[in-house]
């Protein structure tokens, strides 16, 4: 932790921030799943949870979390009208290491199947960081699966991030993750915890790769999208306001029609930050995916 604290590489400080909220005896939730377990699909199980009765709504991860770091004090409250599917990804949580290339298009084929597996023809599609990145990739792969799409303090390419956090990764080490809440959270449901090295090399050689859903891709998406920012994310909001253009949004409603997608900035927040307002997401998902 004190090494952490010296050093000066953003993501680094994003990692101590992301630490402390985890560690924060306020995160975790308090309602068990109706049905969990792994779904194979492309070659390795993923670890899925369902919650609650309704519409399907699929919540995707940020990196290095788990489901309940991320969506802990979401899912009692929406699975209360929703039927909530939450998705450990390749390497996360309860979910085997493989040493299966990582790509956002791997990831993404890999939701559609937990979906093929639970009998869900479509759902609305909920995404945080890394887990929006995939939410996109997944619009585009799969458009007759999704409703809806929410994409929180995310992007479909590289260059939407500012060239502080691009840079982030270069220097990262496991160590740095060493005797961590993040660390004991994997201890706590990895099946096989000897292999914590390598999904975190895995990982950080995953954050490197340049990658772009593409412009033209993200203006054919049929579905209603909602993006949710925080003002200080890291995400770099000129390239954020054209994402909401190429959505259809951007334009002066009262001589027209409001455009289907919606754009919310936060303010006074940032990358972690952002997810923690719980009421402020809530009241978003909500009115949005109603």
């Amino acid at each position: 932790m004190k090494y952490l604290l010296k050093t000066h590489n953003p993501f680094r400080l994003i990692l101590l921030i992301a630490i402390m909220f985890i560690a924060s005896p306020s995160s975790g939730q308090q309602t068990k799943p109706s049905n969990s377990g792994y779904a194979p699909v492309n070659g390795i199980n993923v670890y899925y949870e369902v919650y609650g009765e309704g519409r399907p709504l699929v919540l995707l991860h940020g990196a290095f979390y788990t489901i309940d770091m991320n969506w802990g004090q979401l899912i009692p409250e929406l699975s209360k009208t929703r039927k909530v599917i939450a998705i450990e990804m390749q390497g996360h949580g309860h979910t085997p290491f493989s040493d299966r290339e990582l790509s956002i298009t791997t990831l993404a084929s890999d939701v559609e199947k937990v979906m093929d597996f639970l009998k869900i023809d479509s759902a609305d599609v909920a995404g945080f960081s890394m887990g929006g990145s995939v939410a996109y990739q997944f619009a585009v792969q799969s458009p007759k699966r999704l409703r809806k799409l929410v994409i929180i303090s995310s992007t479909y390419k590289t260059n939407g991030w500012l060239p502080i956090v691009n840079g982030g990764f270069k220097d990262f080490k496991p160590e740095f993750f060493d005797n961590t809440p993040i660390k004991a959270a994997y201890d706590a449901v990895a099946p096989d915890k000897t292999k914590w090295r390598k999904y975190l090399e895995q990982m950080f050689a995953f954050a490197k790769v340049p990658f772009n859903v593409g412009d033209s891709n993200i203006s054919k998406i049929a579905a209603p999208v909602m993006i949710i920012s925080g003002d200080n994310d890291g995400l770099d909001k000129v390239e954020l306001m054209k994402t909401y253009q190429l959505l259809g949004g951007g334009v002066s409603a009262d001589p027209q029609p409001m455009p289907k997608s919606q754009l919310a900035i936060v303010p006074s927040q940032g990358h972690v930050s952002v997810m923690m307002q719980t009421s402020t997401i809530l009241n978003y998902l909500n009115g949005f995916l109603k």
